[in-house]
C-alpha cells in the first residue's frame, strides 16, 4: 500500500467534510478472516474525484449513492471515486478483513496457557482500513458508531461504552463517539477478565486475559488509585473535562508499543500486569505511562494533529505531562529522576545520528506517512518533552497552562498545528514563544555547556565561564557543592545560581561570592536538555565522591555527564565501571542504579569495550551487584525501590561462571534470597543456554512449569540462545523463512537470543545472512517486525570494520523499507561510535 502524501491529504481535506462512519465488525467467520461493513456518510464541497482506503482480504462489495462500484478497482489499498458532485454521500463497504499476527489492525491471539482467543485493534496512523474503510487522515475527523458480532461468552470493548444489544446472541453496539481521527477507532473482544469501578461520573474498567486474572487482580487496586489520582489532576490543572464517556484501559497480549491513546480505551501491552517481582521504579514507569496515556485524551484525542509534522504536539506533551503529573499526585514524587537516568538518553542518542529531525519538522520535510511513522522516535518524546520543561521553566507553570487551556479551547474536537499551540502560548504568557519555538523545535543536535572555573587568591569570590556550544537559549541551574571538612565526603550544596544563556552567546561569565566550590553541576536538578561537562576539579569530586550528592536527581544529572564524556571519547569506559563499582553501593535510587546498570552492561561491556575487555568488564559489574546486594540486605540500603532485585538482574546477565549459575538453577535460590519467580527463572536459563550450561531438555521442563505466553516466549529466547549449529540454523530458520509463522512477539524473542558475545566462533558466517536477508523479511512482514530486526537481531557480538563495511553495502540498495533504512542507519552510527570510543581508549 503506497503512503498517503501530504499533497494527497490535503487535496482530500479541501474536497471532503466527513460526517459519520458506521463500523459493523462480525469477529465470528473463524481464525482467519472478520467481517468488515463500513458506512460513511460524507459531503463534497465541489466536484471531484477521491479515493477511499482498504486493505481487505476480500473486498466482497462497495456501493456509492447507490450504485456499486467495480471492485476490480481496487489497488494497493485504494478504492477510486470517481465523478463525485457537491453534495451528501453514502459509501458502503463491505469485505473480508485478514487477522494480523504482527500488532497491526485487528490482532488475534490464542493464550496458550488457557486455549482462550482475545482480539484488538490498533489503528495507528495507516493500520485502520485493515479493519474499516475509512478516508485515512488525522484530520477528517468525524464521529463513529461501531457493531461487533462476537462470540456468545465474549465481552467486547470500544471507544464508546460498549452494551449487549439483547436482539441476538453476541451482538454489542458501542455508544456514538464525538468526533475522532481514524486512528483512534478501537475494539478490544474476548473473554476477559474486568475489574471495574466508577469515578467522578465516569466508568473505569481494567480487562486483562483470563490467565492474568490472578495478577490484575493484585495489581488492581494500585492501577485504579494511579488512574484515580491522575484522573484528578488532569481536571483541576485543565479547563476542559475529560471529554469521553468512559475510560477503560485494556492490558492486551503481543502489543507492539508500550501502550496506545485510544479514546476511552487505552491499550497497554500486557507486561505491565506483572506476574513476578518488579521494581518501584518499574512499577513507577507503569503509573507515567497510564498519565501519558490519560494526557492524549486532551492533547491529541480532543485536539489531534492536523498533519504528521507535529506528532510532537501529541508525543512531547503527553511525555512531559505524564512525569509531571506522577510527580505532582501519586506516591512517585521521584519520577523526573528515572526520566533524566533513563528515558532522557532515547533523545539525547537519537538527536546524535544521522537520522536526527526537529522536534517539529517543517511540514515539508514530512511528506508522506512513511516518513512520519520513522518521527516516532527518542526525539518526539525524550527530547520534546525536555524541551517543554524548559519551556515551563523559563515560562512558569501557570503561564504554560494557561496557554494550554486556551489551545484546547479554541481547538477542542478539531486539529491544529505548531502555530496554534505557539500562538497560545503568547497570549497566555505575553513572551516571545515563537522565538523560542524556532530555537528549540525547529533545530537538530544536542547543546554542549563546559564550565571554565577560577577564584581570587583571597577566596573570596569565584569565576564561572560558561561556554556554550549550540544554537538554542537556555535557563540553566548551576549547583555549587563543597566537600565537609571532616573529611567525611560529605557534599554539601550552596544556593543554586539562575544563569540565562542567550541562544548566539558563545560564552557566559558569572561571579559568586565565597571560595571556589569543589563541585560545579551545570544542568543541576536537569531542568534544560544539553550534555555539560565538568571541569578537572568537579571531575575528580564526582569520581570520589558522587554518591555523596545529596539529591538523586543531582546525582542522575552527574552520571549523565560522565556517560556523555563516555560517548564522546573523552572518559575511558573503565572509568566509568569504576566510579559505578565505587558509587552504585551506596545509591538509594533505584532509577539510578537501574540506568548506570543498565548503560554499563549494554553499551560498555558489550559494544565500547574490545572483547578481549568484555570479560573483566563483567566481573566488575559481578562486584558491583554483590555490594549492591549486601547493602541491601543488611538494610543499610533503602531497597523499597527494588535495588535488590536489580542487582540480582545484573548478577545472573553478568556472571561468566556457569557452576554457580547451574548451582542457583538447581536449588532455585538466588544470592541474596530473591526468590526465583517466573521472570528471574527464565533470565537464569537464558543466561546458562548462552554459556552452554543448560539444554533443551532444560528449556523443556521450564515451558511445563511456566507454559503460559511468556513461558513460550522464554522457550524460544532459549532455544535460540543454544550454543549448537542445529539449534542456530533452526532459529535463523523460524525467523526468516517465508512461511511467517511467528508472531511478532516470538520473532522478537528468538532474536533476542540468538546474538551472544560468548559465541562469536558460532555466528560468524550469520552475519553476512543478516545483511543478505533482512531487507526481504522486513518487506514482507512490515514496520514492527523491521524494528525488531535492527533493535534486537543486529549482530552486535561483531562490533568491527567488516560488520560497518557489510552494513553500507547493504544501506546501499535502493529497494529497502524505510523502517529498516532508517533503523540500520542508526545502528551503523552507533557501531562506529563504538569503534571511536574503542580507538580512543
Amino acid at each position: 500500500m503506497p503512503a498517503l502524501t501530504r499533497e494527497e491529504a490535503l487535496t482530500r481535506a479541501h474536497l471532503l467534510d466527513v460526517r459519520q462512519y458506521a463500523i459493523d465488525l462480525d469477529l465470528t467467520r473463524g481464525e482467519d478472516v472478520f467481517g468488515s461493513t463500513t458506512t460513511i456518510r460524507f459531503t463534497t464541497r465541489e466536484a471531484g474525484d477521491t479515493f477511499v482506503e482498504v486493505r481487505p482480504h476480500t473486498l466482497h462489495r462497495a456501493v456509492l449513492d447507490g450504485h456499486d462500484l467495480d471492485t476490480a478497482a481496487l489497488a494497493d489499498g485504494r478504492l477510486p471515486l470517481t465523478g463525485l458532485t457537491a453534495g451528501d454521500h453514502e459509501l458502503r463497504v463491505e469485505a473480508d478483513m485478514a487477522y494480523s499476527r504482527t500488532g497491526e489492525g485487528m490482532h488475534r491471539f490464542t493464550d496458550p496457557a488457557d486455549g482462550r482467543t482475545y482480539l484488538y485493534t490498533m489503528c495507528f496512523q495507516t493500520e485502520a482500513p485493515r479493519v474499516f474503510a475509512a478516508f485515512d487522515q488525522p484530520d477528517l475527523k468525524a464521529p463513529f458508531t461501531v457493531t461487533v458480532t462476537a462470540p456468545e461468552e465474549w465481552t467486547v470493548l470500544g471507544n464508546g461504552t460498549a452494551r449487549r444489544t439483547g436482539d441476538r446472541p453476541g451482538r454489542w453496539e458501542c455508544a456514538t463517539t464525538p468526533p475522532l481521527s481514524t486512528y483512534f477507532v478501537a475494539v478490544a473482544a474476548g473473554p476477559w477478565h474486568s475489574v471495574r469501578t466508577r469515578h467522578a461520573g465516569i466508568p473505569f474498567g481494567l480487562h486483562v486475559r483470563q490467565s492474568l486474572a490472578p495478577h490484575l487482580d493484585a495489581d488492581a487496586a494500585e492501577l485504579l488509585d494511579i488512574t484515580r489520582a491522575c484522573f484528578d489532576r488532569y481536571h483541576r490543572i485543565f479547563d476542559e473535562p475529560y471529554p469521553f464517556d468512559s475510560y477503560d484501559q485494556a492490558f492486551v497480549p503481543e502489543f507492539n508499543a508500550g501502550a496506545m491513546e485510544n479514546p476511552g480505551l487505552v491499550t497497554f501491552r500486557d507486561e505491565y500486569i506483572h506476574r513476578s517481582a518488579v521494581t518501584g521504579t518499574q512499577r513507577q514507569t507503569r503509573a507515567v505511562t497510564i498519565a501519558h496515556e490519560m494526557a492524549h485524551m486532551w492533547f491529541g484525542d480532543l485536539v489531534t494533529l492536523r498533519w504528521w509534522d507535529d506528532i510532537w504536539l501529541n508525543e512531547s506533551f503527553a511525555e512531559y505531562m505524564g512525569y509531571q503529573v506522577v510527580a505532582d499526585a501519586t506516591p512517585f514524587t521521584g519520577a523526573w529522576t528515572e526520566f533524566a537516568i533513563g528515558r532522557k538518553a532515547w533523545g539525547y542518542d537519537a538527536d546524535q545520528r544521522p537520522s536526527t529531525h526537529p522536534v517539529a519538522p517543517e511540514p515539508e520535510a514530512v511528506p508522506d506517512t512513511d516518513t512520519a511513522l520513522l518521527n516516532f522516535d527518542g526525539i518526539s518524546y525524550a527530547k520534546g518533552a525536555s524541551a517543554l520543561r524548559q519551556l515551563v521553566h523559563w515560562l512558569g507553570e501557570k503561564a504554560f497552562l494557561a496557554g494550554v487551556n486556551d489551545h484546547f479551547a479554541r481547538h477542542r474536537f478539531g486539529n491544529a498545528t505548531l502555530a496554534d499551540f505557539v500562538d497560545s502560548l503568547t497570549r497566555a504568557s505575553g513572551r516571545d514563544v515563537h522565538t523560542w519555538a524556532d530555537r528549540w523545535l525547529r533545530t537538530t543536535g544536542v547543546d554542549t555547556l563546559t564550565p571554565g572555573i577560577t577564584a581570587d587568591e583571597d577566596a573570596r569570590r569565584w569565576h564561572l565561564e560558561i561556554a556554550h556550544r549550540g544554537s538554542r537559549p537556555h535557563r540553566v541551574t548551576v549547583g555549587p557543592y563543597d566537600l565537609a571538612g571532616d573529611g567525611s565526603g560529605t557534599l554539601t550544596p550552596r544556593a543554586p545560581l539562575e544563569v540565562d544563556l542567550a541562544a548566539d552567546e558563545d560564552r557566559h561569565p558569572l561571579t559568586a561570592d565565597g571560595p571556589r566550590p569543589d563541585l560545579v553541576l551545570l544542568n543541576d536538578r536537569d531542568l534544560t536538555y544539553a550534555k555539560v561537562r565538568l571541569d578537572e576539579r568537579s571531575r575528580r569530586t564526582v569520581r570520589h565522591h558522587l554518591s555523596a550528592l545529596p539529591d538523586p536527581l543531582t546525582r542522575a544529572t552527574a552520571w549523565n555527564a560522565l556517560r556523555d564524556m563516555v560517548r564522546d571519547g573523552e572518559l575511558p569506559p573503565a572509568a566509568y565501571l569504576d566510579t559505578a563499582r565505587d558509587h552504585l553501593p551506596r545509591e538509594t535510587d533505584n532509577a539510578v542504579v537501574s540506568g548506570v546498570l543498565g548503560f554499563a552492561r549494554g553499551e560498555l561491556a558489550d559494544r565500547y569495550l574490545a572483547p578481549e575487555r568484555r570479560t573483566a568488564a563483567l566481573e566488575t559489574l559481578v562486584r558491583t551487584a554483590r555490594a549492591l546486594l549486601a547493602n541491601a540486605t543488611t538494610g543499610e540500603q533503602d531497597d523499597e525501590g527494588g535495588t535488590r532485585l536489580t542487582a540480582v538482574r545484573t548478577l545472573v546477565d553478568s556472571t561468566t561462571d556457569p557452576t554457580e549459575l547451574r548451582t542457583w538453577w538447581e536449588t532455585a535460590t538466588l544470592p541474596g534470597g530473591q526468590p526465583l519467580d517466573h521472570e528471574l527463572r527464565w533470565r537464569l536459563l537464558h543466561r546458562l543456554t548462552a554459556l552452554g550450561a543448560a539444554g533443551p531438555d532444560d528449556i523443556d521442563a521450564a515451558l511445563d512449569a511456566d507454559p503460559s505466553a511468556t513461558g513460550t516466549e522464554g522457550a524460544a529466547r532459549c532455544r535460540a540462545a543454544l550454543p549448537d549449529p542445529e539449534a542456530k540454523e533452526a532459529a535463523w530458520r523460524a525467523v526468516f523463512d517465508e512461511a511467517d509463522t511467528l508472531s511478532a512477539y516470538r520473532l522478537t524473542a528468538t532474536l533476542q537470543g540468538f546474538w551472544h558475545p560468548e559465541q562469536r566462533d558460532l555466528l560468524r558466517d550469520y552475519v553476512p545472512r543478516y545483511f543478505a536477508q533482512a531487507p526481504a523479511l522486513a518487506a514482507r512482514r512490515g514496520e514492527a517486525v523491521a524494528q525488531a530486526l535492527v533493535r534486537h537481531g543486529f549482530p552486535w557480538p561483531f562490533t568491527d570494520t567488516a560488520t560497518l563495511a557489510a552494513g553500507e553495502r547493504c544501506l546501499a540498495a535502493p529497494d529497502l523499507t524505510a523502517a529498516l533504512r532508517r533503523g540500520l542507519t542508526d545502528a551503523l552510527d552507533d557501531l562506529a561510535r563504538a569503534l571511536r570510543v574503542r580507538e580512543a581508549h
